[in-house]
């Protein structure tokens, strides 16, 4: 067995090999999910991983010459940085009353996951422009109505502050700090063209120094494209960025196969406090 697992071991380091660019150290694109593979094969134990994370840390800043690990830092929205104020399927039964709606909310919960999960045949991307074809076919599928009208309330009342809530009730001050730092935070999300009105409401657009929306930039994660589109806008290299969302295949893969690191909102960091200390800004 431990044979094994340092061949293992062995193939990840080459796979995390630095390569030296115009005389500045540079890490490969498949450095950043060095540790992350070594640790989901299993290879190190929790101490042994502590270290290697110390170690790997120590090495990003060293890329920069003090004790910032990234340049930037991208965020996902809805499940990141936004929740639901109120569980979904309680708003399409307490608003579909009047329109006839009988499903209790585990049904309409139920068949929501259902439809979300079925292949969106109308498009190869679901959130197109404003998404409402998309959503449509969610609210209908999810209540068994198709009032335009009970379609034109939800949809609205989603775009409001009084539908969404803050994760961490410290990003503001969180993101503020890492700005101050130098660092670049955007928004990375799967959404459609109602963000930007939506962080508005919130009042914390201006948080962000770009908004990387799938409806705009016609990719959605896990397609590296759109964290692609992200590094243009804060003109960052991917290697210099950290993507932090809820969702490891969207998020994380997506992140890493774009050339990011990548953390697990809720696993590997549970807090945007605990994002900036892992990034080098103590707060």
């Amino acid at each position: 067995m431990a044979i094994v697992r340092s061949r293992i071991i062995s193939q990840v380091l080459q796979r995390s090999s630095i390569t030296t660019c115009f005389g500045h150290q540079k890490c490969s694109a498949s450095s950043t999910a060095a540790v992350a593979a070594a640790a989901e094969v299993g290879v190190v134990g929790s101490k042994s991983m502590g270290f290697w994370l110390k170690d790997y840390e120590d090495y990003r800043k060293s890329l920069y010459g003090g004790n910032i690990t990234h340049k930037a830092l991208f965020v996902d929205a809805v499940g990141t940085l936004l929740v639901p104020a109120q569980p979904t399927a309680q708003i399409y039964r307490q608003m579909g009353e009047k329109y006839g709606v009988k499903y209790s909310e585990d049904e309409i919960l139920n068949r929501y996951r259902w439809a979300y999960g079925q292949p969106w045949g109308k498009s190869r991307l679901r959130y197109v422009d404003d998404g409402r074809p998309f959503w449509q076919y969610i609210v209908s599928s999810s209540t068994g109505c198709s009032d335009a009208q009970y379609f034109e309330e939800l949809y609205n009342y989603f775009m409001t502050e009084k539908a969404w809530q803050l994760c961490d009730p410290n990003a503001g001050k969180v993101f503020q700090a890492l700005r101050n730092a130098g660092v670049k935070v955007a928004v990375v999300s799967n959404f459609d063209t109602r963000l930007r009105p939506l962080l508005r409401a919130l009042n914390c657009e201006h948080w962000f120094d770009a908004v990387a929306v799938s409806a705009e930039v016609a990719a959605e994660k896990p397609n590296p494209t759109i964290f692609l589109k992200a590094c243009d806008l804060l003109c960052v290299k991917p290697e210099d960025a950290v993507h932090v969302g809820d969702d490891r295949r969207n998020d994380v893969w997506g992140a890493r196969d774009a050339g990011c690191d990548a953390w697990l909102w809720g696993s590997d960091v549970h807090s945007f406090k605990e994002v900036a200390n892992r990034i080098g800004v103590h707060i």
